[in-house]
């Protein structure tokens, strides 16, 4: 591996100085830096190397613990599929870990490892977390473990589309770098707590990195955790955002100026059983607008299944209410 410095360390010191920071900058700065550190230390010790064997081929990413009890969190891309896992801690100790729940729609998993009295870490409220607050990830970038970096929040409410198709909503964009290794570590607040769970880059962008919200990690978790997978519902349609034609929005008095275009059903599925046809476009699930793709998969939750719905669909320009009762969404292969 070939490395390049960014300086040459032979030049002589006055040739690299500058004008001297004023106290103020300065004092603001070593505070920047306390913070960091301190959040580092705080944290470093609950973030482990995943490696993951399937068939003949490995792969590796990161995790964290959030239970004392060895219940870890990562991403669902680090470990779907995996024949065996294991992890690396801080200490140098390396265990063998279970799979305990995947959730390809969130990319989120949990594992456990057998252990006992583990360092963890606390799941923040992400609801409070604001654009310019800083944010410290921790991982194992291209093998190279407890990496740490740090930036900012650059931007809240992005979605971001998991490898099963369904978006991911709630997503948190952050300049701080993440490099193939950091999937599934965590993304940390000052206090060292996390407000994410790092998961994806922008090629060939620079500084333009998500994390899922630890409120989205939280829910998926416990019930991880609880059933060792998350129940959805499923109607069985293919749809896309188009905009509504101005006269039907003002003619029925609709409070959207999108909805969900019908572009293809499923054989056998609820939607076909039900009558729904390709160039509908859906509009509300009960008494809950769907003015866009994201919002029917949001609506579509466990407690659905098996219960009767009523879709609410433009055909043409007329509006028409139909009955229809979602199944069980399989889980992603």
């Amino acid at each position: 591996m070939t490395l390049q410095f960014l300086n040459d360390l032979s030049a002589p010191a006055e040739a690299s100085t500058g004008e001297p920071l004023p106290d103020g900058d300065g004092a603001l700065l070593d505070s920047y830096s306390r913070a960091v550190s301190s959040a580092i230390d705080r944290a470093r010790e609950a973030v482990v190397h995943i490696e993951a064997r399937a068939e003949s081929q490995g792969g590796s990413g990161s995790g964290f613990f959030i239970s004392p009890d060895g219940y870890l969190l990562t991403n669902s891309h680090v470990v779907h599929g995996a024949r065996s896992l294991s992890v690396a801690l801080a200490d140098g100790r390396r265990l063998s870990a279970d799979l305990i729940g995947d959730d390809p729609h969130t990319d989120l998993a949990v594992l456990r490892a057998q252990a006992n009295d583990i360092s963890h870490l606390s799941l923040a409220d992400s609801r409070r977390v604001r654009p310019g607050q800083i944010a410290i990830a921790i991982g194992s970038p291209m093998g190279f473990q407890q990496t740490a970096t740090a930036g900012i929040v650059s931007g809240l409410g992005r979605s971001l589309r998991a490898g099963s198709g369904r978006l991911i909503d709630d997503i948190i964009q952050t300049d701080a770098s993440l490099n193939p290794g950091n999937s599934g570590g965590p993304l940390l607040d000052a206090h060292g707590a996390v407000i994410g769970v790092n998961t994806a880059i922008i090629r060939p962008a620079q500084g333009i990195c998500f994390a899922i919200a630890s409120n989205i990690a939280r829910w998926v978790a416990g019930w991880l955790i609880k059933d060792g997978r998350i129940r959805r519902s499923f109607i069985g349609v293919a749809g896309q955002t188009v905009p509504l034609l101005r006269k039907l929005v003002h003619a029925y008095r609709l409070h959207q100026d999108t909805g969900v275009l019908i572009i293809g059903l499923d054989a056998h599925s609820p939607a076909t059983r039900a009558g729904l046809r390709e160039g509908d476009i859906l509009i509300a699930l009960d008494q809950t607008a769907t003015p866009r793709v994201e919002h029917l998969h949001k609506v579509l939750t466990g407690d659905r299944i098996g219960e009767t719905a009523m879709v609410t669909v433009l055909r043409g320009v007329e509006r028409l209410r139909i009955p229809i009762i979602p199944r069980e969404m399989q889980p992603a292969a």
